[in-house]
């Protein structure tokens, strides 16, 4: 018997002509091993036919970031006959039945089908998050074993009181509740749009823990370079506001997760697990929306059993691109208990029946006591130019969005429409190309204006900080709208406005660069931005931040897989901020394009937005909500 008789079709060429995508050879190529693997064991032909194309279909939904594929959602297929089929194969095992000691390639956990890899992180990751959020982080005597339980009340109270002053009538200090809730509980998750006070909270309550523990040690670790960096210069302006003496022992650097854990020369390997702990005492992750399933289990892993965790992240954000959707199920509501909502009232003076409310949906039971909402953003407000179009996208309202961008109404929104031509052959309008281009304008200008006589890092940080006030951003990498494209004529733009001939080669001085792998050798991750620089020695350099503020140069040889990065996909502009942004959207409705993903693109403008399209394609994404499959809410609600 021939496997591949049993494999879906090979997807035709589109328009272009393109090959088969790498997507389904994966998943092709998967379920042929799982066919001879079923034969091997002396499955029935018809049986390895169903198997193989519930494994394609599986292997699909993985590359599509899901975890796990509910029965009901296998093609063609009966649930009842699925099961049977799966089990009798051989390849497939009933959860119950699952062992650490025997291979099954799949395994079925109630009405969902895994890949096993995928199940084994799903449980681990859920049974780490039900331990940690279990445990307090002390009892109430505080930091003092000696103490009584109302005096270490006390402290707590003092701590967060100079931290976090009275605000008459202005409603739940909701910060304050999230502080609180971090010195009581090992695990913290805080959900929150830009703006509304996250990295405030956890520099006030870094501080607050110093105070009480001056020996405290401290991590702050983000997935992505550059959301790193940002979360350590966000966290040093707003410790402006911190006595001297808390100021002087707050981290001064900042991780990728990958940088943090040790990534090995294997990929999705540590240095850093459970038998060789991170040393630290506090671990505070920003822009966690970004954890996928596998990273979130690596980190929990590393995790030592007495350390405290808090994820800050924004629930209506991207989920990450790899499997998993891990902060949002986390985060999808939250509701004190009468114990928690006590402790907190008691701390912080918001009535215990305001924190017994809750809000969204509590699906994961066992994370009650874990969770916080910030609501009020301090970077716009609900109703202003950015604020009011996020808000209007993040409902599924696309014909409220379009028609506050269309009116003009506030300057911090433009909209650009290309409804009259036809995109796929003409590509962005005029308008459009003009509006990239002149957002660039501040960088060329520094570029031309800064000397090379100036020492490397004053020279890297002007021009660093006149190319992050403005960046393209786009849904798709193929297509005239899409990131190939766009970068293509930024480049040739750049280097004609900056007098680049040809013979520069691919390293002219004023082209930004990416990083697409992540490379322990040269300490450079998937994210990581840096700008080709000329140096003393008329040699060009790539300079990228360090982890202590400054930049650090790097040969352009040394560099691993990378692009030109004038414009980036929506997924790598998570955890960056600019001023301004432009998002090009595709010429037609596409399913990458969905109401998060717009969320994401406008809200990483501080000053004002653009978005360039059609009418139609933009309405359509904003009535798509993106669901990913996975068990880890139900898990948590009790199904451990």
């Amino acid at each position: 018997m021939t496997t591949n008789a049993f494999l879906p079709p090979a997807l035709p060429a589109d328009g272009r002509g393109s090959p088969q995508t790498a997507r389904n050879a994966l998943a092709d190529g998967l379920a042929a091993r799982i066919g001879v693997w079923a034969e091997r064991l002396g499955a029935a032909q018809a049986d390895i036919a169903l198997l193989v194309r519930a494994a394609h279909a599986l292997a699909l939904s993985a590359c599509d970031g899901h975890v796990c594929l509910p029965l009901r959602q296998l093609p063609a297929m009966d649930m009842a006959e699925a099961r049977r089929a799966l089990l009798a194969s051989g390849v497939a095992v009933e959860a119950s039945e699952c062992s650490l000691s025997a291979a099954w390639p799949m395994v079925i956990d109630g009405e969902r089908l895994y890949l096993r890899n995928f199940f084994d992180l799903e449980t681990r990751l859920a049974a780490a998050l039900a331990a940690l959020a279990a445990e307090p982080a002390n009892d109430d005597s505080a930091f003092s074993p000696n103490a009584s339980p109302a005096g270490g009340r006390e402290r707590l109270r003092a701590a967060l009181d100079a931290r976090f002053p009275p605000r008459p009538g202005a409603g739940p200090d909701w910060q304050k509740v999230a502080a609180a809730l971090a010195l009581t509980r090992r695990l913290t998750i805080i959900s929150g749009g830009p703006g509304t006070g996250k990295t405030t909270t956890v520099a006030a309550l870094i501080a607050c823990l110093l105070e009480l523990e001056p020996g405290l040690r401290i991590a702050l670790a983000a997935p992505t370079g550059k959301a790193a960096a940002r979360m350590r210069e966000a966290l040093a302006a707003r410790a402006r506001d911190l006595p001297e003496a808390a100021r002087a022992r707050l981290p001064t650097e900042s991780h990728t997760i990958h940088r943090l854990l040790g990534a090995a020369s294997t990929p999705g390997r540590f240095h850093r697990h459970a038998m060789n702990p991170l040393a630290l005492d506090l671990l505070v992750v920003d822009e966690a929306s970004m954890l996928d399933l596998a990273l979130a289990a690596a980190l929990l892993d590393a995790l030592p059993a007495h350390a405290r965790l808090v994820l800050l992240g924004d629930k209506d954000q991207l989920a990450a691109v790899e499997a998993g959707s891990v902060f949002a199920e986390l985060s999808a509501g939250w509701r004190f208990g009468a114990a928690q909502a006590a402790r907190l009232a008691a701390l912080t003076d918001v009535p215990a029946d305001v924190l017994t409310r809750g809000s969204g949906d509590v699906r994961a039971a066992v994370l009650a006591d874990s969770v916080v909402w910030f609501n009020e953003s301090h970077r716009f407000r609900v109703d202003s130019g950015i604020g009011r179009l996020a808000r209007d996208i993040n409902a599924g309202e696309g014909a409220a969005a379009l028609a506050w961008l269309k009116s003009s109404a506030d300057a911090a929104v433009r909209w650009i429409g290309h409804d009259d031509v036809e995109p796929d052959v003409a590509g962005p309008s005029a308008a459009v190309l003009a509006a990239m281009e002149h957002g660039y304008a501040d960088y060329f200008a520094a570029l031309r204006e800064t000397p090379v006589s100036e020492p490397p890092s004053a020279r890297a940080a002007r021009v660093f900080a006149a190319f992050e006030r403005f960046r393209v951003l786009v849904a798709v990498h193929d297509g005239s709208c899409g990131l190939a494209a766009i970068n293509a004529h930024l480049a040739a733009h750049a280097r004609a406005m900056l007098g680049v001939d040809l013979a520069a080669g691919p390293f002219w001085a004023g082209r930004p660069v990416i990083v697409l792998r992540n490379d322990s050798v040269t300490r450079l991750f998937n994210g990581d931005v840096g700008l080709c620089l000329p140096a003393a020695d008329g040699e060009t350099r790539v300079y990228f931040p360090a982890a202590d503020g400054d930049f650090r140069p790097l040969s352009p040889q040394r560099l691993p897989e990378h692009d030109t990065a004038f414009a980036l996909t929506v997924h790598k502009s998570q955890g960056s901020e600019f001023a301004e942004v432009l998002l090009l959207l595709p010429a037609r409705a596409s399913k990458v394009l969905s109401r998060e993903l717009l969320y994401t693109a406008v809200t990483r403008a501080s000053q004002r937005v653009t978005i360039a399209g059609s009418a139609a394609v933009l309405t359509a994404a904003c009535a798509v909500r993106t669901e990913r499959f996975s068990g880890l809410g139900e898990r948590l609600a009790g199904g451990l």
